[in-house]
């Protein structure tokens, strides 16, 4: 069976008998690999910390019927150590790493590779404030799923905007006519600020109060979980 090489982002692992554990990756080249690393819970891993949550590695897999091999692994980037020492980056990298989970079940793809390294190389850096760079990554990695929302039109019937309501069931921002009755009234200084988030404007999100950043991340949060189908678990656990 053929021997492959890739690098990956370690999204989550399980114990497997008594010194494995299986890692889930997603990787550059090959989507979601799912592999056994072998005796890595011993003291004496020649893996040690490489294949831990939100660590970036080169590694070589040995291709198996279910489950592949991990007979190598080198470091890339050590983000998890910076991370875990911060209960409010930790909570959101564990959110970041469970929707690219979720987002590339059926197929991955090196864009969503690139958004998530990305986004824990900043959030291990502290480039900018927590709560921005998690919901950033959320609108941009449901954008490349296809979930990308909408601000400046409806998303129901297209009317150029600007309108008051988002509705996550319909996909972003609706005018009038296609609210429907209920539909949450937003403050144009909050649409401002998601549009600035998917686009990766820093400068401008940055510059709005934290009462617009609490509410935006309460509709980013709203949006991913009703798209996503399935709660993120991690997502309760989100320090404010």
């Amino acid at each position: 069976m053929p021997v492959y090489r890739d690098e990956g982002v370690v999204l989550r692992t399980h114990k497997l008998g008594e010194a494995d554990r299986i890692v889930t990756l997603l990787t550059k080249g090959h989507g979601k690999v799912r592999a056994v690393a072998k005796g890595v819970r011993r003291t004496s891993s020649k893996f040690g910390a490489r294949l831990e949550p939100f660590m970036v590695a080169d590694i070589q897999f040995y291709e198996g019927r279910s489950l592949d091999t991990i007979q190598q692994a080198e470091t890339i980037a050590s983000y998890g150590a910076d991370i875990v020492d911060d209960y409010p980056r930790f909570t959101a990298a564990s959110v970041m790493v469970e929707t690219a989970d979720k987002v590339t079940e059926l197929e991955g793809s090196p864009q969503q590779y690139l958004l998530l390294v990305g986004a824990l190389r900043s959030l291990s850096r502290q480039e900018h404030p927590t709560e921005l760079t998690l919901d950033s990554y959320l609108l941009r990695a449901l954008s490349l799923a296809g979930w990308a929302p909408t601000f400046d039109s409806c998303a129901r019937c297209g009317e150029v905007g600007p309108h008051e309501s988002f509705v996550v069931q319909l996909g972003g921002m609706v005018c009038v006519t296609c609210a429907p009755p209920g539909a949450p009234h937003i403050i144009p200084e909050v649409v401002v600020l998601l549009d600035a988030l998917v686009r990766g404007e820093w400068e401008s999100a940055e510059a709005h109060t934290q009462e617009n950043w609490n509410r935006a991340h309460s509709l980013v949060s709203a949006y991913t979980q009703w798209h996503l189908e399935r709660g993120l678990r991690s997502l309760e656990h989100v320090a404010r």
